[in-house]
């Protein structure tokens, strides 16, 4: 659908060209624009002819000359130019379903839109992706679309997310890898439903499709507290995790023989459930599935050790709290005693904190809230700082799932909060205080 143009950037090329706020964005270069992908795709060309209607219904053309890679200069009232797409699926396993009453009304949106694939990384169903989208794809050779399988298998698709085109809706992925469309694959793993057997097939399938598909990452589903009335499910203990985790790596050593590549991982927290050290960082090749727990301690381990590589320990003595989810605890705790033994007047506690909000089956850093923090960080001595990961945060960074904010935690807590990301020269510079000193 057209788009109503709300800025246009002074001194920009469409700005010299006489285009107005207000006017309707038609078309560029005879092609009709209807969103984000089709403004950045076409405005690439030197040449544009664009065509504009304003508020009466009036058409008008102009002509725009511009470096190739320029920008318009441009601002719609979105981001995206249009609404973002909301899921359709009712997913037996939806993290979602499982949030208590009372959130911010953003946490319950349940997104599904192959333009925030592209542009953020985000991870799509394909169940209701238009025909015109699909042709756009594969016209514009929109590359890598991370794609939410769980299963190849038609039929349990469809029982697994409560869609009747879920299964038909996999000739899509198809589609794409024939036309050369880089994928990222993800599966949620749900116990005695799409793993064993299943999951084998699943990962034939995938696996057969390289180079297309570049990774399939295996995550376990997470289980809350508030799953009343919901589909039965069984969450993975250390045995099945374990059993899990060895059927990933018999795939991905096949994958490596076959293409030189692993292929298929399971996610970090399947590790840590099967009580199982984390491979080293080469196992996970370019890391292409950080963004879903894979690799994510193998990279800060590798980091973390390389910075010490060249660690001078500071003359003064200082003394931090680690805080972060249970499943993480150990691991972060066995890495900071690098740390420890080269820095002797340097205290680092590493304090697991336990998810009383969503039940203590969740154990993720991720989904620790604010709440949690404040309950059991409360009376300790927790030292000069407080470190957090960052992702206990929502990406402004500023407010926690349960809508306590930074600012009120660190004021309760009467101390300084530092939040760190997953990356191991920030979590040394976090901890020795280096970063508070530039």
């Amino acid at each position: 659908m057209p788009v109503k143009i709300l800025a246009v950037e002074p001194g920009g090329p469409a700005s010299h060209a006489g285009v107005r706020p207000g006017e309707t964005l038609l078309s560029i270069n005879g092609n009709e624009i209807c969103d984000i992908l089709d403004y950045r795709f076409y405005e690439t060309d030197r040449h544009l002819s664009i065509v504009l209607r304003d508020g009466a219904g009036a058409e008008r053309t102009v002509q725009i000359r511009k470096g190739q890679y320029e920008s318009i200069g441009l601002e719609f009232e979105t981001y995206l130019m249009d609404q973002q797409h909301s899921c359709t699926n009712r997913c037996i396993f939806c993290f979602i379903d499982q949030l208590p009453k009372g959130l911010r009304k953003s946490l319950y949106f349940k997104d599904d839109d192959s333009r925030l694939s592209f542009l953020f990384g985000n991870y799509v169903t394909l169940t209701n992706l238009k025909e015109r989208e699909v042709d756009r794809i594969i016209k514009m050779h929109i590359s890598p679309i991370n794609i939410s399988v769980h299963t190849t298998n038609p039929e349990l698709r469809v029982k697994m997310m409560g869609n009747r085109f879920a299964g038909k809706s996999l000739d899509i992925l198809y589609r794409f890898a024939k036309a050369g469309i880089k994928l990222n694959c993800q599966i949620v793993l749900c116990r005695d439903i799409n793993d064993g057997e299943e999951l084998d097939r699943t990962l034939k399938d995938l696996t057969s499709l390289w180079p297309s598909v570049q990774s399939v990452a295996v995550v376990p589903l997470g289980l809350t507290k508030y799953r009343q009335g919901l589909y039965p499910l069984t969450g993975y203990d250390s045995e099945t995790a374990r059993a899990v985790v060895r059927q990933l790596e018999r795939w991905g050593d096949r994958c490596e023989q076959k293409y030189g590549q692993r292929i298929c991982y399971a996610a970090d927290e399947f590790y840590l459930k099967a009580q199982l050290p984390i491979p080293p960082a080469p196992f996970y090749g370019d890391f292409d599935q950080l963004e879903n727990g894979v690799g994510l301690m193998a990279s800060l381990k590798q980091e973390f050790l390389d910075a010490l590589e060249d660690f001078v320990p500071p003359a003064s003595s200082r003394k931090v709290t680690l805080a972060t989810g249970v499943a993480a605890h150990p691991f972060l705790d066995t890495l900071l005693d690098e740390l420890r033994q080269r820095c002797h007047n340097l205290t680092c506690n590493v304090v697991p904190i336990v998810n009383d909000f969503f039940g203590d089956t969740i154990t993720v850093a991720g989904l620790v809230t604010g709440g949690d923090l404040l309950k059991q960080l409360r009376g300790r001595e927790l030292g000069d700082a407080l470190l957090l990961p960052d992702v206990m945060l929502r990406r402004e960074g500023d407010i926690f799932l349960d809508d306590v904010s930074l600012e009120e935690l660190s004021e309760a807590l009467q101390i300084q909060i530092i939040t760190v990301p997953n990356d191991g020269y920030a979590l040394l510079d976090a901890v020795v205080g280096r970063e508070e000193h530039g």
